[in-house]
């Protein structure tokens, strides 16, 4: 956080923050009627199209450690989860509303390298900020983004649309971010025995990436629409992929086979998880953070995502009665089980 520039927020009191956080903000979309400045924003969206609501609420040590979680990087994080919620419905994010609860302990220009990444992650996707809170907090910091998206009633893919039959793909690879964290929290502790240690990162910068600055797959959303392929049912991971494919099964009424040999793993991962004696297919199935997209094809369809960039086949759906299962490198099978991470558990709490 900054230490040297500070400039306490109650110089500018919370309008004046919202003020300094947002006065530049132009609007990209048509569906942005008005933006920031009232007590609405105002849309309004095509006829035909859906509007698509999805929400998250980030807190301060529970969903992230500001020891290594630079402001910015939160930020861009924060807006990014969201956005990927509405690619996972097949559709297009438009809008973002961002509320704060802020400690003393927070400046302006805390507040602005947080803005800075939010906004990063709006103008790289074409997202309007049009809205939002702040308050105090006497806890620490709590973000709750909204974002809102469209898509055509015809276009919206849920998760309980999964048939038997239907192949189950995922994009890009699995276990990196959990791994990422593994790492940042094992430097963590290093660095409070001794100060002056600086923290080994080299070789691992892909697994710090994809912790620190996910990113929502739209490359994945448009590769479908023009190869002419809508899902039969689709989720991003946040909680990991036996979760979400659980999720896909439940809500679908089908059971799953996936295959151990065909999880994508990035060799960073694979090092890390064998540094930390860590079983790595468990780390790909479990982990979580990965914001990939796990979705459901026709089978008429297995060429045409073969063909698809970041993208791999790792199973099928089966009969409900069969219920969901991993068949590992050797031949057995495992039953899949929702182990992701939880944050109502006990032990998280």
């Amino acid at each position: 956080m900054n230490e040297q520039n500070r400039t306490e927020i109650s110089t500018l009191g919370e309008f004046g923050l919202i003020r300094r956080l947002t006065e530049d903000i132009k609007l990209v979309n048509k569906s942005s009627h008005y933006g920031v400045g009232d007590d609405c924003a105002v849309m309004g969206y095509p006829a035909g199209h859906e509007v698509l609501v999805t929400t998250d609420m980030l807190m301060e040590g529970v969903h992230f450690d500001l020891t290594y979680v630079p402001l910015k990087h939160l930020g861009y994080k924060a807006a990014m989860v969201n956005l990927s919620d509405i690619y996972a419905m097949n559709g297009t994010p438009r809008q973002l509303t961002v509320s704060l609860a802020l400690s003393k302990r927070f400046c302006i220009e805390d507040m602005e390298d947080l803005y800075d990444g939010i906004r990063l992650a709006c103008e790289q996707h074409g997202v309007d900020i049009v809205g939002g809170d702040t308050t105090s907090s006497l806890t620490g910091l709590a973000i709750s983004i909204t974002c809102i998206g469209e898509a055509r009633k015809e276009d919206i893919v849920y998760r309980n649309g999964a048939k038997e039959t239907n192949l189950i793909c995922v994009t890009g690879d699995l276990g990196a971010a959990y791994m990422g964290l593994q790492l940042l929290e094992r430097e963590k502790a290093v660095f409070k025995g001794q100060k002056e240690v600086q923290p080994d990162f080299a070789g691992k910068e892909y697994l710090l990436e994809r912790q620190l600055k996910p990113e929502a797959r739209r490359d994945i959303i448009r590769q479908l629409a023009e190869a002419g392929v809508k899902p039969t049912a689709m989720i991003d991971i946040s909680d990991g992929l036996s979760s979400e494919l659980i999720h896909i099964c439940t809500q679908s009424h089908v059971g799953c086979r996936i295959y151990e040999e065909h999880l994508p793993i990035d060799y960073q991962t694979a090092v890390m998880a064998e540094e930390l004696n860590m079983n790595v297919t468990t780390c790909a199935l479990n982990g979580g953070e990965d914001y990939e997209l796990l979705f459901t094809v026709p089978i008429a369809d297995h060429e045409k995502v073969s063909k698809m960039e970041g993208v791999k086949l790792i199973g099928h759906i089966t009969k409900e009665e069969l219920g969901c299962g991993l068949i590992t490198r050797d031949g057995q099978e495992f039953e899949l089980k929702a182990q992701g991470w939880n944050p109502l558990k006990e032990e998280n709490k």
